[in-house]
């Protein structure tokens, strides 16, 4: 079973899959060095990018990223301030300085390379680590997934499911489950609220006031995102010349009168959401929610409706809590990963996860709450994930803003239906799962389909 402390982690923009996936991969590549006792022999590390980490992954910054992994650092834990001079570094020295213990030769550009030709199988987005002596002989070689939302997977554990269909992993929860009617079901015999259930599940893995204080962090770097997104002004990196538009819209909504505030709703979801991604786009520290892709969407439903003057811890912990139980169903039985489903697997699971909590935060019972992230899902069937020019600002930033509007939308509606919907949200969950896999892989972050293409790259 899942902890919702897994959907939610803090990390650095501008990907997910392709940024705090590799700096786990590097690291623990260099971790498991040690454990086969092979580190001090090491001389010389190879790494290739497939799939989608190679098509799109200079834009996103995985070159970087597995930089810092193999340097030994953690994404939760390092400086986004220091990063670019670490990595810079490495470029001008031809040497890395191998889990920050020792020094070894390493030059970008012949042992970090981009493998276009060979195919992905277990999943698009693969990543070869090789290990040599000093004569060349290899000492370890490991084939490594980053699954989205910051997860990894060696190929062992990827074709472990294939063969045994679940992985049992973590210690024994009270309530688990695998599909939302088994959560409804638990709901319904304990007669406990989604973020109850989920509750007393990671209370099986740590102390309540742990988990508490785990989720206020989660939520004090997710609004801590959107202030510096709010304030600093200036070009996005990587060649689109992207203005930062967040810092504009938020001087406007200071300087009008409040009482057209009912008006200016979707501006004050808009900005929020635009701040967050303008923020990962820029490389800054940021929440996966699910993913970095999508990381705007919950920040923005959750400042508007939750951090107000009249904050209640209770009522953020609420939110985060049955948006995690919502992702946990999407990780479990589909994905939250662009490279698989396209984009309904990101701003599509973000907005379905937001669309829940917030109804949970205005007071809807289990039913409603899974109807509301049925309907915010329901209408992010077949989005596409084609960012141009590989990078995760058009359409990336505008559409967390549509998200976080539509997020809302889809709380209400459900607070309205007089029943449960016809449709349920294990049925829009697998739907997802069917539409990802007969979606072209041009549209599955490749940059090789859609507005990536149509868009001139000036």
């Amino acid at each position: 079973m899942l902890s919702v402390l897994d959907l939610f982690r803090i990390g650095i923009g501008p990907s997910s899959s392709h940024t705090v996936g590799p700096i786990r991969i590097g690291k623990r590549f260099v971790d498991s060095l040690h454990r086969e006792k092979v580190f001090n022999a090491a001389a010389r590390i190879e790494v290739q990018l497939r799939g989608s980490l190679a098509f799109t992954g200079a834009g996103h910054a995985t070159p970087k990223a597995t930089l810092l992994g193999l340097m030994g650092l953690e994404p939760e834990t390092l400086n986004p301030d220091s990063a670019d001079a670490d990595v810079a570094k490495v470029y001008s020295d031809k040497t890395i300085n191998l889990g920050g213990q020792k020094v070894i030769a390493f030059d970008p550009e012949t042992d970090l390379l981009f493998d276009y030709e060979t195919a992905t199988t277990l999943h698009p987005n693969e990543m070869l680590v090789r290990a040599m002596d000093v004569d060349g002989k290899e000492l370890r070689s490991q084939t490594y997934f980053s699954t989205g939302g910051g997860f990894i997977a060696s190929k062992d554990q990827l074709e472990k499911p294939l063969k045994d269909d679940i992985v049992k992993t973590g210690p024994k929860v009270p309530f688990e489950f695998t599909s939302a009617a088994e959560l409804l079901a638990f709901c319904k015999s304990e007669d406990k609220a989604i973020h109850q259930i989920l509750y007393a599940n990671e209370d099986a893995m740590r102390p309540r006031e742990e988990t508490d204080a785990a989720l206020d962090r989660i939520a004090e770097v997710m609004m801590a995102c959107i202030q510096r997104g709010l304030n600093t002004e200036g070009i996005l990196p990587g060649g689109l010349k992207v203005k930062r538009r967040a810092p504009g819209i938020w001087q406007k909504l200071h300087g009008a009168p409040m009482s057209n505030e009912r008006e200016q709703l979707f501006d004050w979801l808009n900005v929020y959401a635009m701040a967050v991604n303008e923020e990962n786009a820029n490389g800054g520290q940021i929440v996966t929610a699910p993913t970095n892709g999508a990381a705007g969407i919950i920040p923005a439903v959750l400042k508007h409706y939750c951090c107000g003057e009249n904050t209640m811890p209770a009522n953020i912990r609420k939110f985060l809590l049955t948006a995690g139980g919502i992702g946990i169903l999407y990780k479990q039985r589909a994905s939250i990963s662009g490279a698989e489903m396209g984009c309904q697997g990101e701003v599509g699971v973000a907005c379905s996860m937001a669309a829940g909590g917030l109804a949970a935060v205005w007071g809807g019972n289990p039913e409603q709450v899974t109807s509301a992230a049925e309907i915010g899902m329901e209408h992010n069937l077949g989005l596409t994930c084609d960012p141009v020019g590989g990078l995760v600002q058009i359409p990336c930033i505008e559409r967390n803003a549509i998200g976080a509007v539509k997020a809302v939308n889809a709380a209400r509606l459900a607070l309205h239906a007089p029943a449960q919907m016809k449709v349920s949200l294990d049925q829009v969950i697998e739907t997802m799962r069917q539409t990802g896999l007969d979606m072209s892989s041009k549209y599955k972050e490749t940059s090789q389909g859609g507005l990536a293409v149509n868009v001139v790259e000036c």
